[in-house]
């Protein structure tokens, strides 16, 4: 695609783009910012991009996945800082072995899941801290469903097996952390 071809595909496309994005993100500002970064990234990789649909269908697919991932940032983002919040309230309410213990118990599991292969990680990260079903976490990372499933039972037999001597401990520890 050169200079030109792109221009007149830009400013064919991307108001009714902006428009699309902007139903699933109710914000133009942000629409904008991810009609922007399709293009964007269009252009980067012009010449390893094959759109086997027509362009139109391509960009719509395309601006769909980035406002996705972007919801889906910001969702995982919002939990995280839920979770630090809780986290610092249950140690400010426990004692200094309690504390120790739960952050033995955090870097265990970071270890065992920096084991497991990055896309297993990744699909076992949406769907367990990011609370995604199967059905989007396939569609986010365009896999078949029976992918994410195959993957998340890799997962949790890898996770289980590393965190067997520490199971009860976790349960206890995530159970009682919900109780504060």
């Amino acid at each position: 695609m050169d200079e030109r071809s792109f221009e007149q595909h830009f400013k064919a496309y991307f108001r009714e783009l902006l428009a699309y994005a902007c139903t699933i993100l109710k914000s133009e500002e942000l629409a904008e910012e991810m009609v922007q970064n399709v293009f964007f990234k269009l252009w980067q990789k012009r010449e390893q991009t094959m759109v086997h649909t027509s362009l139109k269908a391509y960009l719509y697919r395309s601006v769909h996945n980035e406002s996705m991932n972007y919801l889906k940032h910001l969702q995982v983002r919002n939990q995280h800082q839920l979770h630090a919040m809780q986290q610092q309230s249950y140690e400010r309410g426990t004692d200094p072995a309690a504390q120790i213990q739960g952050k033995e118990l955090e870097e265990r599991i970071r270890k065992a899941l920096n084991e497991l292969p990055e896309q297993c990680r990744i699909i076992f990260q949406m769907s367990r801290f990011g609370e995604m079903k199967y059905r989007e976490i396939a569609d986010v990372l365009q896999l078949s469903v029976k992918t994410v499933e195959n993957q998340m039972g890799k997962a949790l037999q890898v996770m289980r097996g590393k965190l067997a001597d520490v199971l009860v401990t976790i349960i206890i520890f995530f159970f009682t952390q919900k109780l504060f």
